[in-house]
């Protein structure tokens, strides 16, 4: 039997706690009658007496009353209390009976055994409290009783012995109670626990979802739109200029073949560890944003790139990725509402020191004026390009603020942190540069 079978056949073994508590009940039936015909030989008794088991009478009330007990333990988990009470009746009805049947010197408490059990039952079922209340009730009175009608003298060691069990009854119950609260509290933390893995682990793939989503949506849109215009261009071109419509075609080739690399590249990420291919071409970011620009400018799309720093520290790798990804994603917008010989202007700065060092990204076209804002460039809602955006903003602790200007165009603005949470921020090596934006 395997290791899984084994575990699922336990429960099945287990006995019902009732069969459970039935045989407890018999055990102690067989207990109280075995104490109840052995005697004790106590000092101050007759030199000729002799103590041992069977040297006492079984009298049938002791009997009757050990069968009542017995049949009320069995009974035990269900209701502590009244099964407590009971014994006490009994035992109390016991030793009055005894007083009857026995000499003072053969009495004893034998029924005592199924109250320290009922009582181990209620500390076990209750709280802390309601042990100390009933235990000392039990205790008072069970005492008092046995001193009055039990074994004589008053002071013999069976009546003594009774603190020591209901004493040893009370602290048992607690401690397994205790015990028990234990055990379910670390259960409770680690199915809490398993739960709040699972969460994390499904939150976790939401994530990487969007983010793999965010990267095909920036790759396939930037490509797709240039090879849109290159085709547009070659089509009206053919038949008048088929030089220039080779050159479209050529743009188009090479901008397909761009978008297929970095399709490549991204769905390499999913790969698996031992798969045999795995990307090896360096994450995007604005080292390679000269061939960005570049591809626009074959598209017929002036862009000036204003930037400063080049003695500058490097970027942490996310905030080059997402200024890279915010540039292509604003230039491709540009490329597509505002036409082929739209200008753009894009303004990379560093600005503050320390904690609050940033890089600033901005995008400023020149569409026509009094156009009508394309829905895909709308400041309050956007695409999913406007949306990527914002994303990526969001995800560095940065901000992104997107709208039409006044007389025309359309302003990307995109401010990242450059210091990440827990780690080191990256310092501007001079003093902060500003810059007088050109009208476009």
């Amino acid at each position: 039997m395997t290791a899984s079978s084994g575990t699922l056949a336990r429960p099945r073994s287990r006995l019902h706690p009732l069969v459970v508590d039935a045989l407890v009940a018999s055990v102690t039936l067989l207990v109280v009658l075995i104490i109840s015909v052995t005697t004790n030989k106590h000092p101050g008794a007759h030199a000729a007496a002799a103590g041992g088991f069977g040297e006492r009478p079984l009298p049938a009330h002791t009997v009757v009353t050990a069968l009542l007990g017995a049949g009320a333990l069995v009974l035990r988990r269900r209701s502590p209390g009244p099964v407590l009470g009971a014994t006490l009746v009994l035992t109390l009805a016991e030793l009055i009976l005894g007083t009857v049947s026995h000499p003072p010197a053969e009495r004893h408490t034998s029924m005592m055994v199924m109250v320290a059990l009922a009582l181990f039952t209620v500390a076990a079922a209750t709280d802390r409290a309601t042990t100390l209340r009933v235990g000392t009730g039990t205790l008072a009175l069970i005492t008092v009783a046995g001193m009055l009608l039990g074994a004589q003298p008053w002071y013999a060691s069976e009546n003594f012995g009774i603190i020591a069990w209901t004493a040893l009854a009370a602290l048992a119950g607690d401690a397994v109670r205790h015990r028990r609260a234990a055990v379910d509290a670390i259960r409770e933390r680690a199915e809490r626990a398993e739960a709040t893995r699972e969460e994390e682990a499904r939150r976790r793939v939401a994530e990487e979802r969007l983010r793999i989503a965010r990267e095909l949506h920036d790759v396939v849109a930037h490509h797709i739109a240039l090879v849109n215009v290159q085709a547009g261009v070659a089509s009206h071109v053919m038949d008048s200029r088929p030089d220039q419509a080779k050159e479209a075609l050529a743009q188009v080739r090479l901008a397909s073949r761009q978008a297929l690399s970095e399709l490549q590249t991204t769905v390499g990420l999913l790969r698996h560890r031992d798969d045999p291919v795995a990307p090896t071409e360096p994450t995007k970011g604005l080292a390679v944003l000269g061939d960005l620009v570049d591809g626009f400018t074959r598209a017929g799309m002036a862009v000036v790139v204003e930037r400063a720093g080049a003695d500058e520290p490097p970027l942490p790798s996310a905030v080059d990725l997402a200024a890279y990804r915010v540039v292509q994603e604003a230039l491709t917008n540009v490329h597509k509402h505002a036409g082929p010989d739209a200008k753009a202007l894009v303004r990379i700065l560093r600005t503050g020191r320390g904690d609050g060092a940033r890089l600033e990204v901005t995008v400023l076209d020149d569409g026509p004026g009094g156009a009508p804002v394309p829905a895909g460039r709308a400041g309050a809602g956007g695409g999913h390009g406007l949306t990527g955006m914002r994303e990526r903003a969001a995800a560095l602790g940065g901000s992104c603020e997107t709208g039409p200007l006044e007389g025309g165009g359309f302003r990307v603005r995109v401010v990242l942190p450059l210091r990440s949470p827990g780690g080191p921020a990256v310092e501007r090596s001079g003093a902060d540069r500003g810059w007088t934006l050109p009208c476009v």
